[in-house]
């Protein structure tokens, strides 16, 4: 979800009776919205390296994220990876990546037009894709931009938990900060049920954290990946 001039934009995936009745409002409808709720990425100025990662649906996330940081200090770069056809036309990107290989072009149309540079991974043999999974460019990335580059450097990531405990894995061999959006069942989505819980370590031991309103967002680190 993100606030697009005097609007809010929701994007959603029809699974369930309530998304397709929520697919059959049309303009002028009225409906209840409880929110926001929960913490969000926090990206910290003193990294403005910022390498972003989402996989499947966690690439709306990633989008809208590296929306918001254009209007700081921040340089994203964004890999986005999908075993299933991309929700959009690719593009052949304008933007320079020496550091990849020539046939590696396409990315994400909207970020091209925001000049955010992206490029698009997977195993399924798309045009102009990177073949491998999104840690593998990301470790491309990260190998290129030499410890100056890395020391200025922070990791945000949403997608799979398989991905998000590789992407954390990556971060932790580079030794950077890695803030992931976790992915859950949410029966209330107000705190209330617990059923999204999660095992996080804290200063006082481990924790078993919600993901609905203590997340989605979480420090990798803090994460206990089973």
């Amino acid at each position: 979800m993100r606030s697009v001039d005097d609007a809010i934009e929701v994007l959603y995936k029809i699974v369930g009776e309530g998304l397709h009745l929520l697919a059959e409002k049309r303009a002028g409808d009225t409906i209840s919205i409880l929110g926001p709720i929960g913490q969000p990425f926090r990206p910290t100025q003193e990294r403005p390296n910022t390498l972003l990662i989402g996989g499947g649906v966690g690439i709306p996330p990633m989008v809208f994220l590296a929306e918001s940081l254009r209007h700081g200090p921040w340089t994203p770069m964004a890999i986005l990876g999908s075993e299933i056809p991309f929700p959009f036309e690719f593009r052949t990107s304008t933007i320079p990546t020496p550091w990849l290989d020539d046939d590696v072009v396409s990315s994400m149309p909207l970020l091209e037009d925001c000049g955010v540079p992206s490029r698009l991974t997977s195993l399924s043999d798309f045009a102009g894709c990177y073949r491998g999974m999104v840690t593998d460019l990301a470790d491309k990335w990260l190998q290129c931009t030499g410890d100056d580059g890395r020391a200025k450097t922070e990791v945000f990531a949403c997608g799979p938990t398989p991905m998000l405990k590789a992407v954390a894995d990556l971060a932790r061999r580079y030794d950077l900060p890695c803030q992931v959006a976790l992915e859950e069942f949410m029966a209330c989505g107000v705190g209330g049920c617990a059923g999204c819980t999660v095992e996080i370590k804290t200063p006082d031991g481990k924790a078993m954290k919600r993901v609905c309103v203590d997340g989605p967002v979480f420090d990798a680190a803090s994460v206990v990946w089973n």
